[in-house]
């Protein structure tokens, strides 16, 4: 069995296993040589020797503490050597992840990591998780204190992840909240990857620039949070946060004063123009419903992105149709590209979207049709 110790629970890196004998492994390792034979396993330093070795009828033990890998496993040997061992004959337990939310079992989470873990080889198990109200702070200890390693967290509980985690990326501090965690020791840490997953999906898999034009964001929630700070890195004209209680959408631009050009309004009373860039981050969708926008607030030929997704198109997809958008998408691209941001951040392997998102929407579809 190999134990990984170290804090982030990214898959150790194992050296080319070499056969000795135990003279040998003694004298490297500062022990009492012995005529029997070892196997060494990793990288090890000769001026460390914290080692110790156990010994009976044809089994050797040797454990050694590493930065990176501690091995326990006693290794049957025969004769004087042992054949040379790949990473892959090497077996251990899979990294487990989760994706925390209420409710949860919606949740698309588990088949996107599932398809990345695969892709790059990464041994993880990723599950969903069903956290109550109130309960949020004791599922993570729960989780971790059970060996997990990483959480993506969902609705209603970024704003406590952010209040949760001890160590921060300049990402969630300026957003306030937090969509990913993991353990570094006995800290918490946190990053925010949604504004990075929206910006992905609208360059790249969309084709749609945000430099030099005007944006509406509906919310003020912790989607929307993760998103005014990529989109102001962008570049835009002009990114208006608007919301039903304007005063949660007053602090959140507030928030990014001096960044750029980000200013709050009432949902009821939005300036006139109208806008390039019209993305949805209320929960409205989720209920079927649409939030009350005036005739005339997206320009012809403009975008309507809502950050929920569904096997149909969602009632805001829906309207952006009807008011001439050049491109109404839902968000399956924005969640796929933030959750390879979080893979990205666990594993530090980049998995490719593309084909994640294609074999999504057919899922999807296989759902609608039954």
């Amino acid at each position: 069995m190999i134990y990984t110790p170290w804090n982030s629970c990214i898959r150790p890196r194992f050296a080319r296993a070499h056969a000795r004998r135990l003279p040998d492994c003694a004298e490297a390792m500062g022990l009492e040589a012995r005529p029997a034979a070892c196997a060494i396993i990793g990288d090890y330093d000769p001026g460390r020797k914290n080692a110790a070795r156990s010994m009976d009828a044809g089994r050797t033990e040797v454990t050694r503490s590493l930065a990176a890998v501690t091995i326990t496993e006693p290794l049957r040997v025969r004769g004087a050597e042992m054949e040379d061992l790949s990473p892959s004959a090497i077996p251990s337990a899979p990294d487990r992840y989760a994706v925390a939310g209420n409710p949860i079992a919606h949740s698309r989470s588990p088949f996107i990591h599932r398809r990345f873990a695969a892709e790059t080889g990464e041994r993880v198990e990723y599950h969903a998780l069903l956290v109550e109200p109130g309960g949020f702070r004791a599922a993570v200890e729960r989780f971790r204190a059970g060996g997990g390693c990483g959480l993506n967290v969902t609705l209603p509980f970024k704003e406590e992840a952010f209040v949760l985690s001890d160590r921060r990326s300049g990402r969630a501090e300026r957003a306030g909240a937090v969509n990913t965690l993991w353990f570094d020791g006995g800290a918490v840490c946190g990053d925010n990857t949604d504004g990075v997953g929206l910006v992905r999906d609208l360059t790249r898999n969309l084709a749609v620039g945000v430099e030099r034009r005007s944006v509406l964001l509906l919310g003020a929630g912790g989607a929307a949070r993760g998103a005014v700070g990529p989109l102001l890195d962008e570049g835009p004209e002009r990114l208006v946060v608007a919301n039903r209680t304007v005063g949660r959408a007053v602090e959140l631009a507030r928030r990014f004063e001096g960044q750029g050009p980000v200013s709050a309004a009432e949902l009821d009373a939005l300036p006139a123009g109208g806008f390039d860039v019209v993305i949805n981050a209320t929960a409205a969708s989720l209920a079927g419903g649409l939030p009350h926008l005036p005739r005339g607030v997206l320009r012809a030929g403009g975008v309507a992105y809502d950050m929920a997704y569904a096997a149909r198109p969602t009632p805001f997809v829906e309207w952006g149709a009807g008011e001439g958008a050049a491109v109404a998408a839902d968000g399956l691209g924005m969640l796929v590209e933030q959750a390879a941001e979080a893979f990205r951040i666990w594993r530090g392997r980049e998995p490719r979207t593309p084909p994640v998102i294609e074999a999504l929407r057919a899922r999807l579809a296989e759902v609608a049709r039954e």
